[in-house]
């Protein structure tokens, strides 16, 4: 069991150091992405553009953000400007056509707590006696004794909800990001993030035993599934209101 704890302290460990610059990335995408109206430096007309919100988070990670067009109304005839109308769009805030203030998609904490809730759920029957715990015990050599002194502990079932939290966040997060929804885009998203997960803590685990291994894969697959479910499918369904969806009202001159 100490080696399954490593295993999932470092995957909690890994998964706080991606979090740190995908959240600053994300802060860097929201900043800069929508069409905003501007001056066109040459013929002194209103146009519409786009900075390059994707280039600048990922640029913005390592360095100053590299602030870019990629889109304008006067392209591709004019494509090749020499896009000095660059400083006011960082200034001016992003264009929406229409009355209705268009949000980037919000991170629900309702269906995020339902799904970490029954991914603890799944990990406690799927390392129960109904399914694999005698297997389970087998790989890491442990009795009964042992299994049941453990299963009184405090920290195991801490942790194990933490893991399931963060990772049920983390779906949230990239499902919002992509602007997404619905169970199969939740499936997709949540499957992506597993897959670095186990990519970037493959070299800790690859000492522990080829059954171990398979238990606990076939578990975390299990999990994204369901966690990427649920909250993709409960996303719009599980809001407490709809507020930031009403109509502005403007004048327009």
């Amino acid at each position: 069991m100490l080696l399954f704890l490593i295993f999932l302290l470092a995957v909690v460990g890994i998964f706080l150091l991606l979090m740190l610059p995908a959240l600053w990335g994300r802060a860097l995408y929201q900043q800069f992405e929508g069409s905003r109206v501007v001056t066109c430096p040459e013929n002194k007309r209103q146009v519409a553009v786009s900075i390059d919100a994707m280039h600048a988070a990922v640029t913005g990670l390592s360095r100053r953000p590299d602030i870019r067009l990629s889109d304008c109304t006067r392209w591709p005839e004019r494509r090749k400007c020499g896009q000095k109308c660059l400083p006011e769009a960082v200034d001016t805030s992003p264009y929406r056509l229409g009355e209705v203030e268009i949000k980037a998609k919000k991170i629900y904490h309702l269906p995020i707590l339902i799904a970490a809730f029954a991914g603890y759920i799944l990990g406690a029957v799927w390392h129960s006696d109904w399914l694999f715990r005698e297997r389970w015990m087998t790989a890491l050599g442990l009795d009964a004794a042992q299994v049941k002194d453990l299963v009184a502990w405090y920290s195991p079932h801490l942790l194990s909800t933490a893991i399931c939290l963060l990772f049920a966040y983390g779906v949230a997060w990239l499902l919002a990001v992509r602007q997404r929804s619905g169970v199969w885009q939740g499936i997709l998203t949540s499957l992506f993030l597993w897959g670095a997960l186990v990519l970037a803590s493959s070299p800790s685990v690859s000492d522990l035993a080829h059954e171990l291994l398979l238990i606990e894969g076939a578990y975390s697959f299990l999990l994204a599934v369901l966690v990427g479910a649920l909250i993709g499918g409960l996303h719009d369904k599980l809001r407490l209101s709809d507020a930031y969806e009403r109509p502005l009202h403007t004048t327009h001159g």
